[in-house]
């Protein structure tokens, strides 16, 4: 699907002719979906293919009984606040929402419309859900990770960098999760006599200025955590790791097929095919608070060889042995 395609067929504005495509007793349903990047980004649009396609199989087609108004706020939280206003205005019978920024927005706006998140790191210590297996809410959904998971890419840079004395943390500090993320990571590194430096994800200037001044000593690493604003900002953090030759370790696959060393963590275009299946549940009457928080199945390995080889590092055969995907 070529990239104008995919907007002119998620963007809100778009006027469905609904009544003219409905068929005789149908029932137009409404899904809000807000997610934390923008647009055009590639994984965002696969997620969401993926999501659509799988409301196809379980009966829901844009235009004939069911509209999707999509909102984009890449990475900016003004933009993700007003337009979580926005999708709750617009009386859907369901919002999805996309990290834990986006949910956090979406459930500042109602406390009544159903919501349904994906890759949110930690509901409960969120504040979204009261428990994993009774949601409590309006809201209910599939988790990305528990805080606890944060310390395994310290591990695992250590790992492949075992002379690493300093670590540089790109965080979002207005997030829940950013907090959670860097309190552990923190703890770790602490406990591993390892220097860690946080840095603000929301500045661009000050991100490149912080991994420059840094990857002036030596013995030093990255960190990436998980944020919709990590994303946005990916190419920009995957060039700056590959420019100062850092070890880095990232969060998700798509952020070494772009290029970077290493990620640990989940695959989620299943989460959209199973919210999907939940937003299939709510709209024909079932409650958020009934279906329980769902994480992942398995977290993966990735390695990129050949950025290894760009910044002159050996992976270590033990990391290797434990590969879900290497990249050659």
């Amino acid at each position: 699907m070529r990239r104008r395609e995919f907007i002119t067929l998620v963007s809100g504005a778009v006027a469905w002719p609904l009544a003219a495509r409905a068929q005789q007793g149908d029932r137009i349903r409404r899904i809000g979906v807000l997610t934390g990047t923008a647009v055009d980004d590639p994984e965002n649009k696969a997620r969401l293919t993926a999501f659509e396609q799988a409301l196809g199989q379980l009966g829901w087609t844009q235009g004939r009984n069911v509209r999707i108004d999509y909102r984009f706020a890449g990475g900016d939280a003004a933009t993700s606040r007003k337009q979580a206003e926005e999708l709750v205005a617009l009386a859907p019978d369901v919002i999805v929402s996309t990290g834990s920024f986006s949910t956090g927005s979406i459930l500042q706006a109602t406390h009544s419309v159903p919501v349904v998140f994906a890759i949110v790191p930690d509901p409960v210590g969120s504040g979204f859900v009261d428990s994993l297996s009774q949601p409590g809410g309006n809201a209910t959904g599939f988790m990305q990770f528990e805080y606890g998971f944060s310390g395994k890419w310290l591990e695992l840079l250590k790992e492949i960098a075992p002379s690493l004395t300093r670590v540089i943390v790109l965080w979002d500090p207005a997030i829940t999760a950013g907090i959670g993320q860097f309190t552990i990571i923190q703890s770790v590194a602490t406990s591993a006599g390892i220097d860690v430096r946080p840095v603000k994800l929301r500045d661009v200037d000050e991100i490149e200025r912080a991994i420059t001044t840094f990857a002036r000593a030596p013995n030093g690493g990255l960190i990436v955590t998980a944020s919709a604003l990590s994303a946005v900002r990916r190419d920009l953090i995957i060039a700056l790791a590959a420019r100062h030759k850092l070890p880095a370790v990232y969060n998700e696959r798509f952020y070494v097929t772009a290029g970077g060393l290493i990620s640990y963590g989940a695959s989620f275009i299943d989460q959209f095919r199973q919210a999907a299946g939940y937003v299939d549940r709510i709209l024909k009457g079932e409650k958020p608070a009934d279906l329980p928080v769902q994480g992942p199945a398995k977290y993966e390995l990735v390695i990129n060889l050949k950025t290894a080889k760009t910044i002159g590092l050996a992976m270590p055969p033990s990391v290797l042995a434990r590969a879900d995907e290497v990249i050659e």
